[in-house]
């Protein structure tokens, strides 16, 4: 756990974008779990850069542009990571994280992981939109878009207390 606060420079609430899209992806297609054991080598920026396709180069990928388009884990990862970002964006000064991220790079630190933090009613909906809005653009099924979105909704949901907050043992646990 300590070297898990340190990584997010001291914050251990939340939850990480990479678990709640390994999670998701395994309840509506686990078949690509595979693929988002390949992305685990890779810090978060540098998979939402490659699943983004921004700057794509002419690189032969083994399989057409089509089938990454109707991949749930690209939806999934980028609504997600967009989101979050947001949600960060508006609760932290835009001018320290950039601080931050100089200094981590200066030194040669990995960059964090990007945490969802707890979310309320609205902010959860607004990341339902975000998921639907990704999905239609990648070309998703609508009700496909939609069992993705409410699976996400869901496990937000589920990140909860007993997630995040300390784990009792020893003397302390089940005494009154």
């Amino acid at each position: 756990m300590d070297s898990e606060a340190a990584r997010s420079g001291g914050r251990t609430d939340g939850t990480p974008v990479r678990d709640l899209v390994h999670d998701v992806v395994a309840q509506v297609a686990p078949e690509e779990l595979p693929l988002v054991a390949g992305l685990a080598g890779f810090d978060d920026a540098t998979v939402v850069r490659r699943l983004g396709g921004r700057g794509r180069r002419r690189e032969t990928l083994g399989f057409g542009l089509g089938e990454v388009a109707a991949l749930v884990t690209p939806v999934v990862w980028l609504a997600v990571n967009h989101a979050a970002q947001r949600l960060v964006e508006t609760g932290v000064d835009a001018g320290a994280g950039k601080a931050r991220s100089a200094l981590r790079k200066l030194l040669r630190r990995p960059a964090e992981p990007v945490m969802v933090p707890r979310l309320t009613r609205e902010q959860l909906a607004e990341v339902r939109e975000s998921v639907l809005e990704v999905a239609a653009r990648r070309g998703l099924e609508e009700e496909r878009a939609s069992t993705i979105a409410d699976a996400v909704v869901a496990r937000l949901v589920l990140a909860g207390p007993e997630d995040s907050g300390p784990e009792l043992t020893g003397p302390d646990r089940g005494e009154a």
